[in-house]
């Protein structure tokens, strides 16, 4: 099995790269955030034009049709650069969904319009602090009842994928019925919403027993994310400890320093193989999807997690600052880190897979 990628998918992470290297220089996060903005809207459309946000749906409902990985390189240069953009909540997990599960007319209908950028997605499934899927929420004679937060995006979209019991809704935001209150959100880039549903219009996507495979999908992505914004954080530790002199002598001449950077960088590694390989089990090895994501999911967090703290160590006391550029990571290290579910959930899902074991995931 080759563990690298195709010429094409070198060429689509190279294209990304490079147009959100230019368009997001980190003062532009701080515009953002100054401005208490919910996304970066012009990016979005230019990623839209690109073909990124359908690269992976299918071209009958204007997408590229090409392969999970290829969705993986852009999650993955997303993370490196902090984006403030819904792709994961859009892109990922609502237009997954209706893919795995929906209608040919509801196919139809909004694929097609989260392709192009047209409409924008969102997913909603935890009901406060607990387990990441919610019991309370309810829907009888097409009705939806109750509330879910957070949710990450609300504020910008069209559409809900709302998950009841073991099934998906979908449900328009613009209607009567559906509340949204902003909350204070950890990372001011990603804002989250309380979502209020009250006998709010909603129809269930007729694919059962979806759920799992869509989280498993999604946590692969989440993976990407955070391989890419591990990255970052070791080439920006790095860059300071190569320039900041210490004693008359690059701060990066200290053996400790060097034993950090090697340690973060050994974690990306093996994250990013498990990403690969979690990716390649997406399109063409379903039945080793679960654990593989799991094992993604729980490597690529960890990678992050080491990542972007001894990002903060290698830069000292300026690297808690605002002006640094070490928090933007940090703060969506975070987030990613309960994205989805904890790292126990994650951990039962992936002891679960292996032979033997009667461990079920929560």
């Amino acid at each position: 099995m080759n563990f690298d990628l195709s010429d094409e998918q070198r060429m689509f992470a190279e294209q990304a790269r490079g147009l959100l290297a230019e368009r997001i220089p980190y003062d532009r996060l701080r515009v953002l955030i100054d401005a208490n903005a919910e996304w970066d809207h012009v990016l979005w459309r230019e990623l839209a034009d690109m073909g990124f946000l359908g690269i992976n749906l299918p071209e009958a409902y204007g997408g590229m049709g090409l392969s999970e990985l290829h969705q993986g390189v852009i999650s993955e240069e997303l993370g490196r650069v902090n984006a403030a953009l819904p792709f994961f909540s859009s892109i990922v997990l609502t237009a997954d969904a209706i893919r795995l599960g929906g209608s040919d007319a509801q196919k139809a209908e909004w694929l097609p319009k989260l392709a192009s950028g047209e409409a924008v997605g969102c997913f909603a499934s935890a009901e406060g602090p607990g387990p990441i899927l919610g019991q309370t929420v309810s829907l009888a004679n097409g009705k939806l009842s109750g509330t879910k937060t957070p949710v990450a995006d609300a504020g910008v979209a069209d559409i809900a994928a709302v998950q009841v019991g073991s099934g998906i809704a979908l449900v328009r935001l613009d209607q009567p019925g559906v509340s949204r209150t902003r909350l204070e959100s950890f990372d001011q880039l990603r804002p989250h919403y309380r979502v209020d549903f009250d006998r709010a219009e909603a129809e269930f996507l007729p694919g059962q027993n979806q759920l799992p495979t869509l989280l498993d999908r999604a946590a692969v992505q989440v993976a990407f994310e955070a391989v890419g914004g591990a990255e970052a954080c070791l080439e920006m530790g790095r860059a300071y400890s190569m320039e900041r002199q210490i004693f008359g002598r690059p701060l990066a001449g200290f053996q400790a320093i060097k034993h950090k950077l090697a340690d973060v960088a050994v974690a990306i590694e093996l994250a990013r193989s498990n990403a690969y390989f979690a990716g390649w089990t997406a399109g063409s090895a379903p039945e080793e999807l679960p654990g593989a994501a799991a094992a993604a999911r729980l490597s690529g967090i960890k990678a992050f997690e080491l990542a972007a703290r001894e990002n903060l160590q290698v830069h000292g006391g300026i690297g808690y600052t605002f002006e640094a550029n070490c928090h933007f990571y940090y703060r969506r290290e975070r987030l990613l880190a309960v994205n989805l579910g904890n790292r126990g959930f994650w951990a039962d899902r992936l002891l679960s897979q292996q032979p033997g074991t009667q461990t079920k995931a929560a």
